[in-house]
């Protein structure tokens, strides 16, 4: 067979009913030998079969389509009823008939949705048969109907499944991309690292230190990058940002560390802490601190530098809400619609720093939680960022993708 007629032949093999219209067909009319065949111009390819009387022909068996009945419906598309074939003024000098030896026959059209001719239902026997002016060219036409419907239905879902399975070859890759990306980027950024941390700590010369220490933070700085990109990666490319989910009784100590340690690189300005109990959570706790980081940093490049930067985290009802909030000039709704998307910064004359994708991790570290990230802006109450996660959350498993 043709890899069409493969194609064609496991389609109906999946059908489970086919078997069944094929013995009510034979039960009904006394027709011994019943088949569902694929007819193209050239070839009859059997596809079901019933054989009761050795008729010859087995699912797969192929006959030229020009000495068949079957090509005549394909050309005419309509059905052909014979009770008697030697006595049929049609068909008695027919040569059908007489090379395979049948004298009852029906074969009913069968197409696809488009309505293009797929092939036929069909039956015959070598005694004659009362056929014609009954209800069986009806229930024959009726089981074609339904085949059609059965075929469209089967075939779709083999294209489903097709491209299900493609795009889990393509995810396979995808995953494969950033687990080497984040590989062959981190090491040898480890490596910058630790050694200008090392020469930091051994040079006495003021000025090749001061170079040291520059190379540290830039490979810290580029460190940070590299961990938004990757998560950026997960979030648009792979299987979502994954999460390490368990208790987290000192998060509130994880909160308040995040927030010191950019305070100690930020000595000119001013955070405030207002952090509650929040020994009930249930998170993974690096990557709320993560998202601690992102609001901080966003306020300190965008906030006033001479307001406070407000920092709140509680457990209110049943969800936990960490906020982040900065004076000065308010969000433009035009820019507010945006916030959360990558590579997203304000247009402005001013130099950015970063990628514009801490805002966007934020929030898909809230979607993976179950939560969400909000924003408010205006020009007397300032601009407060803030997660919000529900306590019983339905968390996805670590590498189920936050949906942006």
């Amino acid at each position: 067979m043709t890899k069409a007629a493969l194609s064609d032949s496991a389609t109906i093999g999946r059908i489970n009913v086919i078997p069944a219209i094929l013995q009510v067909i034979s039960e009904t009319t006394g027709l011994r030998f019943a088949a569902v065949a694929r007819v193209t111009e050239a070839r009859w390819t059997a596809l079901a079969v019933l054989d009761t009387f050795g008729f010859g022909v087995a699912v797969g068996g192929e006959l030229d389509a020009a000495t068949t009945l079957c090509n005549e419906i394909r050309a005419a598309q309509h059905t052909i009823v014979i009770d008697h074939a030697s006595q049929d003024e049609a068909y008695r000098d027919h040569p059908t008939p007489r090379l395979y030896g049948f004298e009852s026959y029906i074969a009913v059209p069968v197409f696809r949705s488009d309505g293009s001719f797929f092939g036929t239902i069909c039956a015959l026997d070598p005694l004659p048969r009362a056929l014609k002016g009954s209800a069986i060219q009806p229930m024959m036409e009726a089981f074609a109907r339904l085949l059609s419907i059965q075929i469209e239905s089967e075939e779709s879902a083999q294209r489903t499944e097709i491209a299900l399975e493609k795009e889990r070859q393509i995810a396979g890759l995808r995953e494969k991309f950033i687990a080497v990306l984040g590989h062959d980027l981190r090491n040898p950024l480890f490596a910058i690292t630790a050694g200008a941390e090392l020469l930091s700590k051994r040079l006495t010369d003021e000025r090749s230190r001061t170079i040291a220490e520059h190379i540290l933070t830039s490979g810290h700085r580029a460190t940070q990058l590299v961990r938004d990109v990757l998560d950026f990666a997960r979030g648009r490319l792979g299987d979502g940002i994954p999460l390490n989910m368990q208790p987290c009784p000192d998060l509130d100590q994880a909160l308040r560390h995040v927030a010191g340690e950019l305070q100690r690189v930020h000595p000119g300005r001013r955070i405030e802490l207002d952090i509650g109990d929040l020994s009930g959570m249930n998170c993974d706790r690096e990557r709320i601190c993560q998202v601690l980081s992102n609001l901080i940093a966003n306020a300190l490049q965008h906030g006033d530098e001479h307001g406070a930067i407000r920092v709140s985290a509680r457990i209110a009802g049943d969800q936990f809400i960490l906020g982040v909030h900065n004076s000065g000039e308010p969000i433009a709704p035009t820019i507010m619609a945006q916030m959360f998307e990558p590579f997203s910064h304000p247009a402005t004359a001013a130099p950015q720093v970063g990628l514009g994708l801490g805002l966007y991790i934020a929030k898909q570290i809230a979607l993976a939680h179950g939560g969400y990230m909000d924003v408010q802006s205006s020009a007397t109450a300032g601009t407060l960022f803030s997660l919000h996660l529900p306590l019983e959350q339905a968390a996805p498993p670590a590498g189920r993708p936050a949906n942006p």
